[in-house]
C-alpha cells in the first residue's frame, strides 16, 4: 500500500490541524482535522478492498522465430459476487506495461484483452504478472496487488535454409574413412566376389594384395550425427551495441539453421555450449529452445581447453560445426586438435575484421557476417 503525495499531504495537514485546534482551543480546526484524518482513513479502508479476479493467458503462438508476429490474449474474470470492480490494470510484457481496462467489470462476467508481444530479438519474453491498482476516490492512496502467473513466449532464432548436411563417416576395417553422406550403410567385412555382385563393392585395394576380387560386405548402422558446438564465451563476442553482440547472435541463427538441416534430413544432431548453462528456464522443449535462452557467459581462458577436452574424449559425433565470434579467432588451435577424433570439423566464424586464414588449423573455416551469409557459404562448400 501506498499513499500518494495528495494522501501524505492531508495526513500532514490532519495532524497539524488537530495539534493546533487543541492546543489554543480552536474548535474549528479541530473538526477540519479530525475530517482530513477521516478522509485519509476512508482512503485507506476503499482502496484496501481486494477485488477476486481470475487472469487466463494464451500466447498465440507460444514459440516464433524472431520477427515472426505473436501475441498475448488475457481472459480477466470478476468471481465476486457483491460489486463491480473499477480498476486500473496492466499487465507486464516483456518489461513494458500494457493497460487493461477494467471499468465497470460486473460480478460472473470477464473482459478478453488481446495484445501483440515484441519479438524483434530472440529470447525468453515473460508477459505477466497482471499489475492491478485499486484507488480511493480521493486518489490520497493507491495499492498495487499482482494477480495470475508469468507466460513465456519463446522468440527463436531465425532459421536460414540449407540445401546441404554435413556427411559422416564410415571407419573401414583397413583403416580408411568413407564418407557416408546419408549414413545408414558402412564397412563391415570382406568376403570372395562370387557372379552377380556390383563391382563398385569391389574392394581394389584388398583385391590387388591377396590377388582375387574381394567385395564389401556392408550392414546397417547408426546415421551420421552432428554435434553444433556454440562459443557463448563473452571474450568471443567482445563488440556489443545496446548489449547486444550481433556476432553471437549471427551464431545462434547459424547453429538453429544447421540444427533445423539435420532434422529435416532425419540426422541425429546434439547442440551443445562452450560454456554449459547452470540449469534451464522451465518449459524448455528441444535445441531451438535452448538457443532462445542461451546468453553470454564470462569464462577464463581455461573454458575453451575444457570443452574441447571433453569433445575429444566423448567422440560424440561425425561432424562437429563449432560457432564462434571474432575473439574466438585465436583459439581456433584448440579446435583443431579435434580433427582426430571428428572426421570432419567446420568452424563458422561471424564478425570478424578480416578473412581468417584458409586452413587455419586445418580446418573449414566460414568467415561470415551474419547468418545468411553462413548459409550461402556453407551451400557453396563440397568437402562435406
Amino acid at each position: 500500500m501506498g499513499i500518494t503525495a495528495r494522501g501524505v499531504g492531508l495526513l500532514v495537514a490532519a495532524v497539524v490541524l488537530l495539534g493546533v485546534g487543541f492546543r489554543f482551543s480552536y474548535p474549528e480546526l479541530t473538526v477540519l482535522g479530525a475530517a482530513a484524518g477521516v478522509a485519509v482513513g476512508y482512503a485507506v479502508v476503499t482502496a484496501a478492498w481486494r477485488p477476486r479476479l481470475t487472469v487466463g493467458r494464451r500466447a498465440d503462438p507460444d514459440r516464433v522465430a524472431r520477427g515472426e508476429p505473436a501475441a498475448m490474449e488475457l481472459t480477466v474474470r470478476n468471481t465476486g459476487r457483491l460489486r463491480a470492480a473499477n480498476l486500473v490494470a496492466e499487465d507486464r510484457c516483456a518489461g513494458a506495461l500494457v493497460p487493461v481496462p477494467l471499468l465497470r467489470l460486473r460480478p460472473g462476467r470477464d473482459t478478453v484483452v488481446r495484445y501483440e508481444v515484441p519479438t524483434q530479438r530472440r529470447g525468453v519474453v515473460p508477459v505477466g504478472p497482471l499489475r492491478v491498482v485499486r484507488r480511493d476516490p480521493l486518489g490520497l492512496v493507491a495499492l498495487t496487488r499482482g494477480y495470475g502467473g508469468t507466460v513465456p513466449v519463446w522468440v527463436h532464432p531465425r532459421i536460414h535454409p540449407l540445401s546441404a548436411v554435413p556427411t559422416g563417416a564410415g571407419r573401414s576395417l583397413d583403416g580408411r574413412a568413407d564418407s557416408v553422406p546419408h549414413g545408414s550403410i558402412t564397412f563391415d567385412s570382406l568376403r570372395e566376389y562370387v557372379v552377380g555382385d556390383e563391382l563398385r563393392r569391389v574392394h581394389w585395394r584388398t583385391s590387388a594384395r591377396v590377388g582375387e576380387l574381394m567385395v564389401r560386405e556392408n550392414v546397417d548402422t547408426s546415421l551420421p550425427s552432428i554435434v553444433v558446438v556454440l562459443d557463448n564465451r563473452a571474450r568471443a563476442h567482445p563488440h556489443r551495441v545496446g548489449g547486444v553482440a550481433d556476432s553471437f547472435e549471427a551464431a545462434c541463427e547459424a547453429a538453429a539453421s544447421v540444427v533445423a538441416a539435420a532434422v529435416r534430413e532425419d540426422l541425429p544432431v546434439q547442440l551443445l555450449l562452450v560454456v554449459p548453462a547452470h540449469g534451464e528456464p522451465a518449459g524448455v522443449a528441444g535445441p531451438l529452445d535452448r538457443l532462445a535462452a542461451v546468453d553470454l557467459v564470462e569464462g577464463g581462458t581455461e573454458v575453451l581447453p575444457a570443452a574441447t577436452g571433453r569433445l575429444r574424449r566423448d567422440r560424440l559425433g561425425d561432424t562437429l560445426v563449432f560457432l564462434t565470434g571474432p575473439g574466438g579467432g585465436d583459439d581456433l588451435g584448440h579446435v583443431g586438435a579435434l580433427r582426430g577424433a571428428y572426421p570432419s570439423v567446420v568452424v563458422g566464424m561471424f564478425g570478424g575484421a578480416r578473412p581468417t586464414a584458409d586452413g587455419a588449423a586445418g580446418l573449414v573455416v566460414l568467415d561470415a557476417a551474419d547468418a545468411a551469409a553462413f548459409a550461402a557459404e556453407w551451400d557453396g562448400v563440397r568437402r562435406w
